[in-house]
């Protein structure tokens, strides 16, 4: 017997439509629920490992690795279904672990494994919402207490004083006055920016404290060649002006002009890819010029590397006192040199805009070597831009770009002489004038034979 289907009226046909939309979403959100349920409980088994694993032959504990996975799945079921359910649950787990650490403490007087236990179900509460979040967090988490050995020989054996001391100054200066000074145009032409003039001071220590971790692990050759090239794509200046310093050891000065020049050799391949990027058809022809000045610095670096096999690789043991013994006599932190780079690129910045202002467009070269004073990658990206947009013939860009690597080179040995003194500043432009040479000799057979 058939039966008649119901009639198809106005509220039926709004009813349908609720649960054409209804039905997918609770599917979609039972997926998401599922997939926090796994993720919570492969963070609650990878610190439950850790913990069970760092306790091997000691008293059985109460937080094991399947109570650890229980926290965790514990904290997701309580976030989905409240949030005052998850402040109960951490009263309740912080708690056991009160109880579980004066059980424990006549043993092992450590509390990790009852905050591990803590932050378990932390994350797991976290999985409800942000599951890839929290999975990092925990990652994280696991590397740290499986690293107890290393982090506690590296605090008390490796760190001395006085790197403490600079690791502080430098948390002053970038996560304290950084964020305070003002982030937009002052003074003449708008172009003065404290924020982005202090980012500069900030970056440099960067790379001086990279240089100084490097030497200590490599040895002072290896080291700053390895800090020079990783620095140089951030900022060749910057990078001199870091290795000067280091250059006036007699003994680290030519590892530290190698390091320099290879710097330089890396703004050489980032400028080529930069031009590849904004415009192929200038990328192409100085493509040979800056490979060219990269073969001629970096042979120039390679030759001074070696030539210096008086310098070992190797560092004396430090310990807590060892500040005065240690292989490099110079700071992680350096204020003075940063400040100056500083001033320099801002004072090149005022002299750049007022090209762009005074010359315009008929003036690109000079524009661009104004510009290049403060970067070369500015410069040069500026009017191989305007090339590509058809506002800049073709022989004036390659011109200009060429004018903004020259000013910069000037600028980089200046910098040279200022931070390393006379003989750093003489070997490293020296081969700075060598390989820029080479560019320019190069460009114009180039352009000569277009």
């Amino acid at each position: 017997m058939r039966v008649a289907a119901a009639p198809f009226t106005p509220q039926r046909s709004r009813r349908v439509a609720i649960q054409t939309l209804v039905l997918p979403a609770r599917t979609e959100m039972n997926t998401a629920h599922l997939l926090s349920i796994v993720y919570a409980t492969a963070i609650g088994l990878l610190i439950g490992v850790e913990r069970e694993r760092s306790h091997r032959g000691a008293t059985r504990r109460a937080f094991g690795v399947r109570t650890f996975a229980v926290l965790a799945i514990t904290g997701t079921l309580a976030a989905a279904l409240s949030v005052w359910l998850v402040v109960v649950g951490m009263a309740a787990v912080a708690a056991m672990a009160v109880v579980e650490y004066l059980r424990t403490s006549h043993e092992d007087s450590g509390n990790t494994t009852e905050f591990a236990a803590i932050a378990t179900f932390l994350l797991g509460s976290l999985c409800y919402r942000e599951h890839a979040l929290a999975a990092g967090v925990a990652i994280g988490v696991a590397v740290i207490l499986a690293s107890k050995a290393r982090l506690h020989a590296f605090v008390r054996d490796v760190v001395t004083d006085r790197e403490m001391e600079d690791a502080l100054k430098f948390a002053v200066i970038a996560f304290v006055v950084l964020p305070l000074l003002p982030d937009h145009g002052v003074g003449p032409y708008r172009v003065l920016n404290p924020s982005h003039i202090w980012l500069i001071v900030v970056m440099l220590n960067a790379i001086s404290w990279i240089g100084y971790i490097s030497v200590r692990k490599l040895g002072p050759r290896r080291g700053l060649l390895a800090t020079g090239l990783a620095s140089g794509f951030v900022s060749a200046s910057a990078t001199t002006a870091a290795m000067g310093p280091i250059g006036r050891d007699a003994d680290q000065l030519a590892s530290a002009v190698a390091g320099a020049e290879i710097a330089s050799v890396a703004t050489l391949f980032q400028l080529e890819m930069m031009l590849l990027y904004v415009s192929p058809a200038i990328a192409g022809p100085v493509a040979a010029p800056l490979a060219a000045g990269a073969l001629v610095l970096g042979l120039w670096s390679y030759l001074g590397y070696r030539r210096n096999d008086t310098v070992s690789d190797t560092q004396p043991e430090i310990g807590v006192t060892g500040g005065a013994e240690i292989g490099m006599q110079r700071r992680a932190f350096i204020l003075f040199p940063a400040i100056l780079l500083a001033a320099i690129l801002t004072a090149a910045l005022f002299v750049g805009r007022w090209g762009s202002v005074v010359f315009g467009s008929k003036g690109a070269v000079i524009t661009a070597a104004l510009t290049g004073l403060a970067d070369a990658h500015a410069g040069a990206l500026s009017v191989a831009t305007l090339f590509s947009q058809g506002n800049l013939a073709r022989n004036p860009t390659l011109e200009a770009v060429v004018a903004a690597l020259v000013a910069n080179s000037i600028v980089k040995a200046i910098m040279a002489f200022a931070s390393g003194g006379v003989t750093f500043g003489r070997r490293f432009s020296l081969a700075l004038a060598a390989s820029t040479a080479t560019v320019l000799g190069a460009l114009a057979l180039v352009m000569f034979l277009a």
